[in-house]
This record gives C-alpha cells, structure tokens and sequence, in this order.
C-alpha cells in the first residue's frame, strides 16, 4: 500500500542538519554521536532508504527559510534575499537527488499518475533498504518569507513549487504564525492572488487564527493542512480547533496528522517530557486523525503530515515509531479501532491523491 507523507523537511535536513539521506539510518545517527547543536542529534528518524522500506513513495518536501526582523527571539534569515538564496540551495540538493535517481519531483497530473502507477505495482510496497526506486516529491514552500516579492512566486512556479504555506513561526511578511497574532494585510492578500493566478496549493498549517480567517475569506483556490492536529485534544494555536476543522473540511481539504509529541499530548515540557514518560504512541497520532474523521463522518479528509525530520526526532516523537518506515504500523491501529481498509486507503494515499486529481488539471 503506497503511503503518502504530506510534511517532510528533506532539504533543511541535508543543508542546515548535514544530513545524508542516500546513507543508512544508522550510518546516520552514527555520524552526530556526540554532536548538541540541535536537540534531535543521533535521533534521526528519516532516510531515502526506510521512506522505501515503509512504502512512502510520495511526499510533500519543503523549502524553508525565515526572514527574521531585528531584535527577534527567532532563528532567521536578515534579509528576505537571504532567505530567497537559501531555498534556492535547498532546490539544488533536490536536484542533485533527481540526478542520483533519489528523488523525482511531481508537478502535473500526469506526472502524478505516471509515478504512482509505478509505486502501486506488484510488489513495491515490499520495497527493502538499498532500492533505487525514486521517491516522488511535491515542492512545497513553509514560511512564505523568502518570496522577495509575490512576483517572485511565478519564478519559484516554474521551479516546481505547487504549495506555499504563508507563515510559520511568529510573525512573517505575508502573514502572522503560531504563537503570534494579526490578520494578512495588503502584503498577505496580494500573494494569496498571486497564488491564486498560478494554482499554487494554501497551505493553512501554521496561520494564527486572524490569518487563516483573513486567508478563508480571501482564497477560494485549493487549500490543504499538511501537518496540523486538533486543540481540542492538545489546547494550543498551533492547532485547530473543532469549527476550523468543520470549515476546512467544507473547503474541501484534507488534513495530515502531525507525530511531533507535543502537539500529540498536553502538558509536554520540551527537554524534560518523553515519549514513554507522556505514553505517546501511534494510538495516540490515532486520536487525532479520528477527530477529524468523526468531525468530517467519513474518512475522506485525513492524511498523514508526519513532520518526522521537523527539527525533532526519536526523542519527541510516538515511542513506537524507530523510523519513518513505522507510519505502516497505523493499518493496525486504525484497523483495531474499526477502521476498514478503504478506510486505512484514504488516509495513506487515496484522499491525497484524489485532492490533486480534483484541483490539478493537468
């Protein structure tokens, strides 16, 4: 069964992370024995190698690159050409991975049929460590700082790009993020027609309450979540609430759940709260697609976003996942809790793919 991850940060981890995603995952983890520059050292979950073990042979990758303004707390770039130039090496190691036959990026239809009719063939759901058989990606842009002006964007069209998600943390040029607040403005507005013009994907996840209502009301393009949980199971803007999940849903888009444990438990202090200490399981990623399940009453607006290589890693992340080829293990969790396999279908590949057949016309 093909599993589709809608959330994946491959770029940032080779460039910012020094991470080589051709090698082992243990080759990996090996490798940063000893390093603390970032909390997820040695605790990689993510490689090319057990994305093919696991059957994830499609996924939304990221660019991301933040514009920080002077005296911000967060990391970022100085300038928005600075971060302009970091997408564009992001956009390289994609490239080069194109050219290892690692990678195959998918911007059209028929190149989505073609790749998934590869993927779906007998047997490559059995697919082993050290297979060459290419991943497919969908370039996606998380934080739309680094877009120098919305006439940047059909420059980053051509390129690949076919989703944006206007903010990320804090506040951004186009739109306010998690734990910040403010509607859109003109900034914010005027990139929301831009994408429209070009078909580009609304990515919601991340938009504080005022921009997603100011983005709702002014998009009426294709619009996904790709990684975003429910606040009524974990009280945080990070997430969504019942009635956004309720509008989203009535906009046709579908929503991947996120394994990052904060957003899967309340209460979780990060560097002193576990996986095995706050009991955070596959079950509990669960609860969070069967919220938007029940909310929706069918299953046809859940995916999976699983956000794996998103800055964290087995330290914070469900205790029975070792490595991303583990999201197969949710058939039997959603199978015990009386999901069917159409059901297990729609939400490891068919509602994501449906939504693109729906809104990509060619």
């Amino acid at each position: 069964m093909l599993i589709v991850d809608a959330h994946l940060d491959l770029a940032m981890n080779a460039i910012e992370w020094n991470r080589d995603l051709t090698r082992p995952i243990d080759e990996i983890r090996r490798r940063e024995a000893g390093l603390t520059d970032k909390p997820d050292r040695g605790k990689g979950t993510v490689s090319f190698d057990e994305m093919r073990r696991g059957g994830i042979g499609l996924c939304v990758a990221t660019q991301i690159a933040r514009y920080v303004a002077p005296g911000s707390d967060l990391q970022g770039w100085n300038s928005p050409e600075q971060a302009w130039a970091m997408t564009q090496a992001q956009l390289a190691w994609y490239r080069a991975m194109e050219e290892r036959g690692e990678l195959t990026q998918i911007r059209d239809r028929a190149g989505l049929e073609q790749h998934v009719a590869n993927w779906e063939g007998a047997g490559s759901w059995k697919l082993e460590a050290g297979s060459s058989k290419p991943i497919g990606y969908i370039l996606s842009l998380e934080g739309a700082d680094s877009i120098v002006t919305p006439a940047h964007l059909e420059n980053a069209y051509a390129q690949g790009l076919r989703a944006v998600g206007p903010a990320h943390y804090g506040p951004g040029r186009y739109a306010y993020g998690t734990n910040s607040t403010g509607d859109l403005g003109t900034h914010g507005r005027d990139l929301l027609k831009e994408m429209a013009r070009l078909g580009i994907i609304l990515d919601v996840t991340h938009l504080c309450d005022e921009s997603l209502r100011d983005a709702l009301d002014h998009y009426d393009g294709p619009l996904w979540a790709s990684h975003s949980n429910s606040r009524a199971l974990v009280p945080h803007n990070r997430q969504f609430s019942d009635d956004q999940i309720r509008e989203l849903i009535g906009r046709g888009a579908v929503i991947g759940a996120v394994m990052d444990a904060w957003m899967l438990v309340p209460g979780w202090v990060r560097g002193h709260t576990t996986p095995q200490s706050a009991n955070v399981t596959l079950e509990t990623v669960v609860d969070h697609i069967d919220r938007v399940c029940q909310i929706a009453g069918s299953s046809q607006h859940s995916m999976i976003g699983s956000d794996l290589d998103g800055a964290f890693g087995r330290e914070q992340c469900p205790s029975d996942v070792h490595t991303i080829a583990d999201l197969k293990k949710l058939e039997d969790v959603l199978s015990a809790r009386g999901y069917t396999s159409q059901d297990v279908d729609n939400i490891f590949s068919a509602n994501f793919l449906r939504f693109l057949r729906s809104n990509w016309l060619s």
